[in-house]
């Protein structure tokens, strides 16, 4: 009886100096915008600057493997809905949420990838872990599909064949009465 007093008060004087620091007059304030955006630079510094190219360099590579001259993944980083609205012709499409499936899918690390999504932000994030998984040819389209249709590069659905896409600015080309504002989170939503 005696034994289990004392590892009862043991217990409890754990409990207490375990959670002593985890009040909420001792919690300091964190940014997590900011720790994001800091991440997000670290882990860019560690992918090669000959590893990045521009869309233009991209459009030659996508012609390439669309005529057969070229063998490699064009592997597009965006959500199915974003991918089936409208993708470049050839392409691939492995959500940047489940990177993990890339190695099952692409078992071969020394195959030639060109990864891309909306801005390239998710792209830099997948290269970081394509890096850890042993890839060394793969390639970080910088600007992404904002930057193809700005370019007037051609696109491709199931519904329209192959057109091109005028790109607009949301912040810029749209009057504000005109969207959608009564939701709390939408990931890829125009504020």
């Amino acid at each position: 009886m005696k034994a289990s007093s004392f590892f009862l008060a043991l217990f409890v004087c754990l409990l207490f100096t375990a959670t002593e620091g985890y009040t909420a007059d001792n919690v300091t304030a964190v940014d997590p915008v900011a720790m994001e955006k800091k991440l997000f630079e670290e882990l860019n510094k560690e992918i090669p600057a000959d590893r990045i190219i521009n869309v233009e360099q991209f459009k030659k590579i996508v012609d390439d493997v669309n005529t057969g001259k070229k063998n490699a993944y064009l592997l597009d980083l965006r959500s199915a809905d974003e991918f089936y609205t409208f993708h470049i012709e050839g392409a691939d499409n492995i959500h940047a949420g489940h990177v993990y499936t890339i190695p099952k899918k692409i078992s071969d690390v020394k195959s030639e990838l060109y990864i891309y999504c909306r801005t390239s932000y998710r792209a830099f994030y997948i290269a970081h872990f394509l890096k850890k998984y042993g890839y060394n040819n793969f390639y970080v389209v910088k600007g992404g599909m904002v930057e193809w249709l700005k370019a007037g590069y051609p696109v491709v659905n199931q519904y329209m064949g192959r057109f091109v896409a005028k790109y607009e600015n949301f912040d810029k080309d749209y009057n504000l009465d005109f969207r959608e504002k009564n939701y709390r989170v939408r990931e890829f939503h125009p504020n």
